[in-house]
């Protein structure tokens, strides 16, 4: 059988060429930028499968949920040393015209609030927070391509519409500093899913930069059980081990891991050790498989590529069954490693990505933004022999499940 060539039609979503912030006027309601393209910035790169597979990758992709555990929708600008003044008008742009080729049906957002740094040099501020969250929600209602989900029903509601459901999520609870009552805010503005820290630590626990790890404060297991009360989703990707752990054995729901590897394939803090990863099956959570440069890399695969993530991706699926596990790749439309370098303090990177020696690569080949990158999971995972009902699972159905069981029905 021929190897398909060039990159075949993945169906869209239907898209009328809205820009965000096109109601607006350049130059005078705000500073423009020259931003990255969202499609076409690298050469396109479609995993080879033949043309019966890709016949069922399309078939896939239009019939069954494919959702994005953890994503950044966001657009940056060209030039990625502009991101500081960019992050500062605190006025972010949604990669619509990507987003409408991605085959995805549900995009869990998760903003760039550790880089909001309209009020600080450090972010998660508060104020800052709601800020981007009313901005981007401005934007959001101008166009029809997504449609904010707060609920499971909005979920099928977008896949029967032809949209795309988006849910926002923050990846740290730190701008709630010590009021408990700030979580019930940010549900009341739409946020399902947030981590609980992210670098550093905070009032809660310890993030992964931490040496010493303390673990689930006293606060932070308060929050936890408002979270579980709420119908707020606990994400613990950026928590140190211990918190992790504690964190896990606390909630009373399952929680999710959103974007990981398995640190047994590579030995980084921001990869999670096993105990972790199968504490957060057992308890009956999903751990997302990342694509974010320079993570989930490997010894067979130190140049990052899909064969490296999907070596995580199968590693964990042996580790803790194929029902826990989904995909949270963890992209971005622009220049995802010059942002990684431009922001190697404010976010870790340097400590996160700390370990064996690997080659640096200038973008990760076939999942350099959320408009090819699961099109070539479905496409990697046919190919590999997965069936139907496994691939339904861990590209749409796992999550739902763990939904249904901590959103408020």
């Amino acid at each position: 059988m021929s190897e398909t060539a060039g990159k075949p039609k993945t169906k869209t979503k239907p898209y009328n060429g809205y820009k965000s912030f096109s109601y607006l006027e350049p130059g005078v309601d705000y500073k423009p930028f020259k931003l990255a393209k969202e499609i076409g910035r690298v050469e396109p790169f479609t995993y080879p499968v033949g043309e019966e597979e890709e016949a069922l990758v399309q078939t896939i992709l239009e019939e069954e949920m494919i959702i994005s555990l953890h994503e950044h929708t966001f657009v940056c600008p060209e030039n990625v040393y502009e991101i500081f003044e960019f992050r500062r008008q605190g006025r972010d742009w949604t990669g619509y015209e990507g987003l409408s080729v991605s085959g995805l049906d549900v995009v869990f957002e998760n903003f760039m609030d550790g880089t909001a740094l309209i009020t600080s040099n450090a972010g998660w501020k508060w104020t800052d927070i709601i800020h981007d969250l009313g901005i981007r929600y401005s934007d959001f209602a101008h166009q029809d391509l997504i449609i904010r989900a707060e609920t499971v029903d909005d979920l099928y509601r977008a896949k029967r519409e032809g949209k795309i459901a988006l849910v926002s999520c923050l990846e740290a609870a730190t701008p709630i500093e010590n009021e408990i009552d700030r979580v019930d805010v940010l549900y009341g503005f739409g946020v399902r899913v947030m981590g609980i820290a992210y670098s550093e630590a905070n009032a809660l626990g310890s993030g992964l930069k931490e040496k010493n790890d303390g673990g689930l404060t006293d606060f932070g297991h308060k929050v936890v059980k408002r979270m579980n009360k709420l119908g707020m989703t606990i994400d613990v990707s950026h928590c140190g081990d211990k918190t992790a752990h504690d964190v896990i054995l606390a909630s009373e729901k399952p929680v999710f891991i959103t974007h990981v590897g398995a640190r047994a394939l590579w030995n980084t803090n921001r990869m999670k050790p096993d105990y972790v990863l199968k504490a957060c099956a057992e308890r009956g959570g999903v751990i997302g498989i990342e694509a974010a440069p320079h993570t989930t890399l490997t010894k067979n695969h130190p140049e990052h590529s899909i064969e490296s993530v999907m070596e995580h991706f199968e590693y964990v699926v042996d580790l803790v069954g194929i029902d826990h596990v989904a995909f949270g790749l963890d992209t971005l439309f622009g220049d995802h490693v010059g942002l990684h370098h431009a922001f190697a303090n404010q976010l870790s990177i340097g400590e996160s990505h700390k370990g064996p020696e690997f080659q640096e690569v200038s973008y990760v080949k076939g999942l350099e933004n959320p408009a090819e990158s699961y099109p070539n999971v479905v496409r990697w995972l046919v190919k590999h022999g997965y069936s139907r009902d496994e691939i339904r699972k861990v590209m749409g159905e796992n999550i739902i499940r763990v939904l249904k069981e901590t959103w408020v029905k």
